[in-house]
């Protein structure tokens, strides 16, 4: 498929959206800015993690399934509060959120912090040696 000439060429900054520039989050400004603000950060540390991992910046498709990801994070976030508060929440929902912001953060190129191989008697009994290694 052929691309219109239009849409080729890369417009002027003053020709292209705020967002695009990175001026802002949202074409429109959301009413709740506790939680625009939380977006933005977790937004951020995404970008965060992503970028150490991607030299020379993002793609446009990595930034916005960064955005993809924050959103589904906040979504799971105003859960958790609802269900800190004692208030019952769709688990169902929650769960399928959450696997897909695994997929998600997986499609980013991120991956556990570290594997967990290890079992769990034979890490108790290699704490206990350590402990017992350490002079009181």
């Amino acid at each position: 498929m052929e691309v219109p000439h239009q849409l080729a060429d890369k417009p002027a900054p003053r020709g292209r959206s705020a967002v695009t520039n990175g001026k802002r989050l949202h074409v429109v400004s959301p009413g709740d800015q506790k939680w625009a603000r939380r977006f933005r950060d977790v937004l951020f540390e995404i970008i965060s993690d992503v970028s150490t991992s991607t030299p020379g910046g993002l793609s446009e498709g990595q930034r916005q399934l960064a955005r993809r990801a924050a959103t589904i994070s906040i979504a799971c976030e105003r859960m958790e509060v609802d269900a800190a508060a004692g208030l019952p929440i769709d688990l169902d929902a929650y769960g399928q959120l959450t696997d897909r912001l695994g997929r998600a953060f997986n499609r980013l190129g991120l991956k556990r912090a570290r594997d967990v191989v290890e079992h769990l008697p034979d890490y108790i009994e290699k704490a206990k040696a350590e402990a017992e290694a350490v002079p009181p």
